[in-house]
């Protein structure tokens, strides 16, 4: 998913899209252990994402905290 597309999501949205991506990240990393991974790219792709949506929900925590700063 893009970074774009991230943005567009409220801040709890995200929190449930990350919780989610780190399930299914833990999910591929069984399949992988078992042997039954038959696409080994998805881990890197979901790895990616749950970047992309961590750096998101920093800015966003940053850009609460220069408000907050700016209003004191």
């Amino acid at each position: 998913m893009r970074a774009r597309e991230l943005r567009e999501f409220t801040t709890e949205e995200l929190r449930h899209r990350l919780q989610e991506a780190r399930r299914e990240l833990f999910n591929l990393r069984q399949q992988w252990n078992v042997g039954s991974l038959e696409d080994p790219n998805r881990m890197r792709a979901v790895r990616k994402d749950i970047a992309r949506m961590l750096t998101i929900l920093r800015e966003r925590e940053l850009a609460q905290e220069m408000d907050k700063g700016a209003a004191a």
